[in-house]
């Protein structure tokens, strides 16, 4: 019996992702899910910029209402990507020091780019 099917392929270009456990495994999907979303995505990209805003900030920069823009920090927050302080009547966010802010750091620093020169990496919105 050949015990080839059962070695992975030899890569002579390129990285191998290490293997993970299934529970990270799950955590990174519902991590990816959540930032598909624009509006989210927007948060973050906001508040990393931003080191902390609060809600009503965010809801002017996304032109959201608050009652939509608090559901997503709400969703950011329960996975653990965003902190958040009261001061009076405001909330405050930010990102949550730790590896969410160092993967996206270490993925625009791979990119080798700059503020706009980003949009060169992405997609066209051209159909």
């Amino acid at each position: 019996m050949s015990t080839e099917l059962l070695e992975p392929p030899a890569r002579e270009t390129g990285f191998m992702v290490p293997r993970i456990s299934d529970e990270l495994e799950r955590s990174l999907i519902q991590i990816f899910k959540l930032l598909a979303d624009e509006t989210r995505l927007r948060i973050l990209l906001s508040l990393a910029r931003e080191r902390e805003l609060h809600v009503s900030a965010l809801c002017e920069r996304l032109g959201q209402s608050q009652p939509a823009v608090s559901h997503h920090l709400a969703l950011l927050r329960s996975a653990g990507l965003l902190e958040s302080r009261r001061d009076g009547k405001h909330n405050f966010y930010a990102v949550q020091d730790g590896p969410f802010r160092e993967i996206v750091g270490q993925l625009l620093e791979g990119l080798n780019v700059d503020g706009d020169d980003l949009a060169g990496w992405l997609p066209s919105n051209e159909s």
